[in-house]
């Protein structure tokens, strides 16, 4: 591992090589050769792809055109595994209106998942994951709200964030009389994690309605929007993401501002006051440029809650949408993960 520059970015280089090491220690994952084989595997086939880095807007609009027609056929999937599904748009008690998407199991739901997809804050929306949250759906017994947030082609970061601290509120607050006291676990991956994170954070300020939150599941999320040391640090033979030119995508998302205003907790969960924050499940492959956001958000997550961090072998960003075993045993480890922590707080609470 490379270090930071002390005078370029507030990390110490010393105490923070020695953080992460612990935190790989105890935490990394162990997986056979052959598993990690076929990771490296489909690593060369990403290796021939090129790197997701936003340049401009016509880009990002041209994969959004493309990812909505490849999903023209697949948008009643939930359906054809016997769940209901439902597009609504909710309206917020600040009158913001937002889109979600929301997928029930069969019997009753015995929890519910709030859902924040990735795309870089430019591309995707709540459908992209219906193959992740119907698993979920199934195997958990829970309902599954996926938020269609704004994208940052046409809308300011703040409005990304505004549109997913509505969809909470309202989500949260009743606006599902039918799943009104349920159990609440976010979920966000990528950009999606960062908007969960930022979420919570901002729910503090309601906190009746965080204290139905019982569980954040994670994975790669970016926390920092100046860029952690191995985003900054991050090579040539980076896949997926290109590293170094997400900082100028920071600086795109969030344009008038210095590297001291995009710390600040509203727009950096990571350096927000984490206190009363629940429990949280993290992942993040070893050759992610997001890496260190993972791994310095879950240190500082664990001083305050119990925290599970899982850093997976030769896995780049985004490879739970990856055929690789490793992928497999994260997406079930999580589903069991949800499983354990729903009943753990029907136990506490048998009469809710």
């Amino acid at each position: 591992m490379g270090t930071a520059s002390t005078s370029a970015h507030p990390y110490p280089i010393h105490t923070y090589a020695l953080r992460t090491l612990q935190v790989e220690t105890k935490q990394s994952w162990s997986f056979d050769a052959a598993q990690i084989a076929q990771a490296q595997r489909f690593n060369k086939t990403l290796e021939r792809l090129p790197r997701f880095r936003i340049r401009n807007r016509v880009t990002p609009m041209l994969i959004q055109t493309l990812l909505r027609a490849g999903q023209l056929g697949k948008a009643l999937k939930p359906v054809n595994h016997g769940l209901a599904i439902e597009n609504r748009v909710l309206v917020s008690a600040d009158a913001v209106p937002v889109r979600v998407r929301i997928i029930r199991p069969q019997g009753p739901a015995k929890g519910l998942v709030l859902d924040f997809h990735g795309g870089g804050w430019v591309i995707g929306n709540a459908q992209m994951n219906d193959d992740v949250n119907i698993a979920l759906v199934q195997a958990c017994d829970v309902a599954v709200v996926s938020v269609d947030y704004r994208l940052a082609v046409s809308t300011p970061l703040q409005g990304l964030l505004d549109d997913c601290l509505a969809a909470t509120r309202c989500v949260l607050g009743g606006g599902f009389p039918e799943l009104e006291g349920l159990p609440v676990i976010m979920v966000g991956e990528s950009a999606g994690g960062h908007l969960a994170a930022a979420t919570l954070l901002q729910l503090k300020r309601w906190p009746a309605l965080l204290q139905r939150v019982c569980g954040a599941l994670l994975y790669y999320g970016v926390f920092d929007l100046t860029g952690t040391p191995s985003v900054r640090e991050a090579g040539p033979e980076t896949l997926v993401l290109d590293g170094p030119g997400m900082l100028e995508a920071f600086r795109r998302l969030t344009p008038g501002l210095d590297d001291e205003q995009r710390r600040q907790p509203s727009l950096s969960p990571l350096h927000g006051d984490l206190d009363g924050l629940p429990p949280a499940l993290m992942f993040v492959g070893e050759l992610d440029p997001l890496r260190d956001d993972t791994l310095l958000m879950a240190e500082r997550w664990g001083r305050v809650a119990g925290v599970e961090l899982r850093l997976l072998p030769a896995s780049p960003h985004g490879f739970i949408h990856f055929p690789t075993p490793m992928a497999a045993r994260a997406l079930a480890y999580s589903r069991e993960w949800v499983v354990g922590l729903l009943a753990a707080r029907a136990a506490q609470d048998p009469a809710g």
